[in-house]
């Protein structure tokens, strides 16, 4: 491992799993499970001319998750400038900059410089909840955007995602089962037809929380999959056997 400067707020955490570091700052972004859960679901291609973009970076989690199956590029795309370079320096800690790098570009303007039709795999965490005037939003501007549609809603996200795809190239999300109507409507409006859905569950009987999707550039409507739940905790608190073995590898 590279050694990087980290500001005063930030620490080091490892996915043991994946034996990847990631700068994290309880001030500014800290990865959560969905990004753990995203990088195992997404399924990026092993050879070397692979183009995976990973749009609402954060600080780059999903990339850096995702970086161990593939030995092709990833471009992590990020709006805030203090998280880009969380993801920058958290790249250089994992010795994967002949491999990866970082976008400190706002998503909506991000096909002027990486060409549309051009990508084999597009990974997105996004902001989960609709930028309404009603919202209760986080009074920290850097966790409100990363979790509320300020600076690009799904529609506008999911239009992106199929201008950078090739066609049949991949997409895979994470988010909230209650706007799967609003994903199915804007992945039918940009030419994405879902191909695998999987839920995630906090506990085996309680409802899901979350939603895994893939999606597939111009593929045929009508042969969607839904995969085993994930169950994130058993009855007495502890980690699933799944969601255990991603954390720390055993």
């Amino acid at each position: 491992m590279a050694t990087v400067d980290l500001h005063p707020d930030e620490r080091i955490d490892q996915l043991y799993s994946k034996e990847i570091q990631i700068i994290q700052s309880a001030t500014v972004f800290s990865f959560s499970l969905d990004a753990v859960l995203l990088g195992a679901f997404a399924m990026v291609p092993q050879a070397a001319k692979t183009k995976t973009v990973d749009l609402c970076a954060g600080n780059g989690a999903v990339g850096l998750f995702a970086s161990a199956q593939t030995r092709g590029s990833i471009v992590e795309v990020e709006i805030q400038p203090r998280l880009a370079d969380m993801a920058q320096r958290s790249i250089q800690l994992n010795d994967l900059t002949a491999r990866m790098s970082v976008l400190n570009q706002d998503l909506l303007t991000v096909t002027a410089t990486i060409p549309k039709d051009s990508v084999d795999v597009v990974l997105c965490n996004p902001p989960y909840f609709k930028d309404q005037p009603t919202s209760q939003k986080n009074p920290n501007p850097h966790l409100a955007i990363a979790r509320h549609e300020i600076s690009a809603n799904l529609d506008q996200i999911l239009a992106v995602t199929s201008d950078l795809l090739k066609m049949n190239g991949k997409a895979y999300f994470v988010h909230r089962p209650e706007r799967l109507d609003d994903l199915f409507t804007a992945m039918r409006a940009h030419r994405l037809a879902p191909k695998r859905l999987r839920f995630v569950h906090p506990k085996a009987d309680r409802e899901a929380n979350m939603v895994l999707i893939e999606m597939i550039k111009d593929g045929r409507p009508n042969g969607v999959r839904v995969m085993p739940p994930v169950v994130v905790y058993q009855a007495d608190g502890t980690y699933g056997e799944e969601v255990h073995q991603l954390l720390y590898g055993h």
